[in-house]
């Protein structure tokens, strides 16, 4: 049969009997390309979807935790065990009863006033009738009560002396010292304003409506507020000698936080840097997170270990400043990392991998209780402090023997991944601190100093001008640094404020609290005689 006839009758014609050899060639050639194009873009998109579930877990982890930072507790301490039940009293047992303490006793520096209740006229007896008179006994009660605040319009009025003789002269008598000579407020109500800002963390528009609520309305909050600069403007030697303080400092802790400049200033992103030390709480407020900032600071310190999260910018000014000191022939800076952040991170990856973070977190739940052993310590038994400190690196080696033996079991990506990755980039820092019981394990005390500036970041939302941020900074700083020397910040502002005037030197909280002690340890001691 021809060909057509096999066509006619629908015979099936093998598709290669009517090609050529270097046809069939070309047939194959092309047959395999295809197959190695189509396994190439099935291999891309299995990746791809591997990916794509990747991002997905990734996704979810996030979405966990963003959930648990808006909605969860915000402490990071971890449930107690349920094992754990404290010592049950027998149903024989007497609690003891405690006394209650008076107003008196429990608030001995409150002023304590006595008010006398007495009858107009003298009772007459019950008994037989007769008129009574005054025993002299007292039956006492107390109880707190509160003045409210006053406002109060001050009118200061300087005498003039004029010569009776000659009629030439006229004196006036001076000024009393004041801040801000000519300002509608006085210091007392300046620093008030001050330090309910940043002392207490209220807005001074509330601060105007909580005087409008008292009697006093119309009470501008844009002047109160340049009231504020001024008085930052007059304490500003104090601030300095806070910088001094930290300069001369063997540990320092560093941290920053985001800080909005409303107007005034091209970039609204600027940053509040804290510095601090045992006694002293330093901050500047620039438009940069650039690491040039802790640079500055550390090239003219004395500083041997700076304390820090894993920022790059810390590791930058370390390495300039090494530089430096290594030409200078000074001793260098040693990095510290911070262990919170470290543990902070596999509580994160507890979420997704509980079973798997589990461990990390025992390990730093031991380490964090020989820290508190180590704390309890007073600074002349050091000795026993660095033996608990050394009973630490066990864990620590427990820890990152786990992690190098469960990196590859993980994505890079995942929270548990990327948790034992800082952990294990970082270890040499983590564990700086064993070998000195003087050194930090984390660098939570410089958190818990920039927690008022971030509170007031959300409460008044930032600066208007660059001298709001300066400002800010200054008081912040010796706030702060009232509150680690345990210094009443009112008290040390009105006493600030009142040296400067007389002409004396500004003096840091620390530099107060010393003088505080030192008038206490110097005072007449009156012994009775008998």
């Amino acid at each position: 049969m021809t060909q057509e006839e096999l066509i006619a009758a629908e015979v099936p014609i093998d598709k290669f009997a009517l090609l050529s050899k270097e046809d069939m060639v070309i047939y194959f050639k092309l047959e395999q390309n295809f197959r190695i194009q189509l396994q190439r873009r099935v291999a891309k998109l299995e990746a791809l979807a591997e990916e794509l579930k990747e991002q997905r877990f990734c996704l979810e982890e996030k979405y966990v935790t963003i959930k648990n930072e808006i909605f969860g507790k915000s402490s990071e301490r971890r449930a107690s065990n349920e094992g754990k039940a404290g010592p049950v009293s027998s149903a024989g047992d007497k609690k003891s009863k405690v006394r209650v303490l008076l107003p008196s006793e429990r608030y001995p520096d409150a002023q304590l006033i006595e008010r006398r209740v007495t009858l107009d006229e003298m009772p007459s007896c019950r008994c037989c009738g007769v008129e009574m008179s005054d025993s002299g006994m007292t039956e006492d009660s107390e109880f707190l009560t509160v003045v409210p605040k006053q406002y109060l319009v001050i009118r200061v009025m300087r005498h003039k002396y004029r010569c009776v003789s000659c009629h030439g002269d006229l004196v006036t008598a001076p000024a009393p010292p004041r801040i801000k000579s000519g300002s509608s407020y006085s210091d007392e109500m300046a620093i008030d304003v001050a330090m309910t800002k940043y002392c207490d963390l209220v807005p001074i528009e509330r601060y105007s409506k909580m005087a409008e609520r008292e009697g006093l309305k119309g009470l501008p909050p844009q002047s109160l507020i340049e009231s504020t600069h001024y008085l930052a403007a007059y304490v500003r030697g104090a601030y300095e000698r806070l910088k001094g303080e930290i300069t001369a400092s063997r540990v320092l802790h560093a941290d920053e936080t985001p800080h909005r400049m409303l107007e005034g200033d091209q970039k609204s992103s600027w940053f509040l840097w804290g510095f601090s030390g045992k006694r002293t709480s330093y901050f500047e407020c620039h438009s940069t997170r650039s690491g040039d900032v802790a640079s500055k600071l550390l090239t003219d310190s004395r500083c041997e270990y700076l304390m820090s999260d894993v920022y790059s910018g810390y590791g930058k000014a370390v390495r300039e400043t090494n530089q430096a000191r290594e030409l200078e022939g000074r001793p260098k800076i040693r990095s510290i990392y911070c262990n919170a952040h470290a543990r902070r991170r596999f509580k994160e990856a507890a979420e997704s991998f509980p079973g798997d973070a589990e461990f990390y977190l025992q390990m730093y739940d031991k380490i964090y209780g020989l820290e508190r052993e180590v704390r309890s310590k007073p600074p002349d038994r050091c000795s026993e402090a660095l033996e608990l400190r050394r009973q630490m690196i066990p864990l620590f080696e427990a820890m990152r023997s786990r992690a190098v033996a469960d990196t590859d079991g993980f994505s890079s990506k995942s929270s548990m991944g990327r948790a034992m990755s800082y952990f294990l980039g970082n270890f040499a820092e983590f564990t700086l601190f064993v070998t000195d019981a003087t050194l930090p394990i984390d660098n939570n005390p410089q958190e818990r100093l920039l927690r008022s500036p971030v509170i007031g970041r959300k409460t008044w939302y930032g600066t208007h001008s660059k001298q709001g941020a300066e400002t800010a900074a200054i008081l912040f700083s010796l706030v702060e640094s009232c509150k680690l020397n345990q210094v009443n910040p009112r008290e040390y502002f009105r006493r600030l404020v009142s040296a400067l005037h007389q002409g004396q030197a500004a003096f840091t909280p620390h530099e107060f609290e010393r003088m505080a002690a030192a008038a206490i340890t110097s005072a007449p001691q009156h012994v009775t005689t008998e």
